[in-house]
């Protein structure tokens, strides 16, 4: 029974329950900034979506309705730039995690494959690894890897901790060298819309695929743009035959998306306002907490996308959490990421207006 659960790391956040203690002991509460987890109003018009779909007594389909569909492949032209997207290039997944974990298991990977991820990274890329059986195996530059074994590269630009965004030529020199070398490449970019001080580029955009989705797949969500974490609402997009083979797969497994759940998604890829407006607040939100950690003896790497601030006093990362714990703020430990960030936190600006304004007024 726990064979496979001993194959997995521990759980790392059950390690930052000693100071979430003490943040909590605040005079004015806790700041918790270590979970990017969205806090604000799932807006009014994709409730309503969900709230019409209600009444839906039948099995949803994994593929997902021709509405969704539709939804998908038009907002992947309109907002990346893709091309010659069509139904059998999207297929929608119960929230990104559970794709990311159990990815390899569903390309039927094992012993003796490798699974390669960013050195700094999301720990469910090495989690899924874990979970079939393969090799997990930490990159700097993917090129440099040895190829053999080697049957998924996941990339993941903006990144998930530190917010780098890869450059249009990086992602083009990186697909290249996976379809040279007949590896599947599959990019994580669930923070394309919060680009800051750069643009994000998707693989699927014509000047890095080449026009052809064969050998790619992106990874996109809704719970970031949307505030949609609790829906669950997500999809892959890329190559067909690889789309192909996990729509079978998930058919077999009964992953479907709740049929309100596709309702929603379709209002929310629909309308655009409602992203410019929480963008804007999380930006506000970025402005006030990058200045106070500066301010406060800080140092901001690479943040030029995403959800959170890299940061870093030069000094171990537990060390800072537990100094600004006894501020009243919580923040996540680089390491959860991987050992290169082992004198770095992440900073999340997800909190409302008034716990940000919190945390500004302590570090200062």
């Amino acid at each position: 029974m726990g064979a496979v659960s001993a194959r997995l790391p521990v759980f790392p956040w059950d390690k930052l329950e000693p100071y979430k203690a003490t943040a909590a002991a605040h005079p004015d509460g806790i700041v918790d900034l270590s979970v990017g987890t969205p806090v604000d109003p799932v807006p009014e018009l994709i409730r309503e979506a969900l709230a019409g779909a209600a009444d839906s007594p039948g099995y949803p389909t994994v593929w997902g309705t021709a509405e969704l569909r539709d939804a998908l492949t038009g907002w992947l032209g309109r907002r990346l730039g893709a091309v010659g997207v069509g139904h059998r290039n999207v297929l929608p997944v119960v929230g990104s995690k559970e794709l990311v974990a159990w990815l390899p298991t569903q390309l039927g990977l094992g012993p003796g494959d490798k699974v390669a991820h960013p050195r700094l990274a999301y720990p469910t890329y090495e989690v899924g690894a874990r979970l079939c059986g393969a090799e997990p195996v930490a990159y700097e530059d993917p090129t440099a890897l040895d190829p053999s074994g080697l049957k998924l590269l996941w990339l993941n630009s903006p990144s998930n901790p530190t917010g780098r965004v890869l450059p249009k030529e990086e992602l083009v020199r990186i697909v290249a060298w996976a379809r040279e070398h007949g590896v599947l490449l599959v990019s994580d970019e669930c923070y394309l819309e919060l680009g800051w001080e750069a643009e994000p580029v998707s693989v699927l955009h014509p000047d890095v695929c080449g026009g052809t989705y064969e050998g790619l797949v992106a990874v996109h969500s809704l719970s970031k743009r949307s505030n949609l974490a609790g829906y669950r609402a997500a999809f892959i997009a890329g190559d067909e035959a690889v789309l192909g083979e996990l729509l079978l797969i998930r058919k077999h497994g009964g992953m479907m998306t709740a049929a309100p759940v596709q309702a929603a998604t379709v209002a929310a890829l629909g309308d655009d306002v409602h992203v410019h407006e929480q963008r804007a607040r999380y930006a506000a939100r970025r402005a006030a907490l990058r200045e106070a950690l500066v301010k406060h003896g800080f140092r901001i790497e690479h943040s030029e996308a995403s959800l959170y601030l890299w940061a870093t006093r030069d000094e171990g990362c537990w060390q800072t959490v537990a100094h600004l714990a006894e501020l009243g703020i919580l923040v996540a430990p680089g390491d959860f990421y991987g050992e290169a960030g082992a004198r770095f936190v992440r900073v999340a600006f997800t909190a409302t207006d008034e716990r940000v304004e919190a945390a500004v007024k302590r570090l200062g």
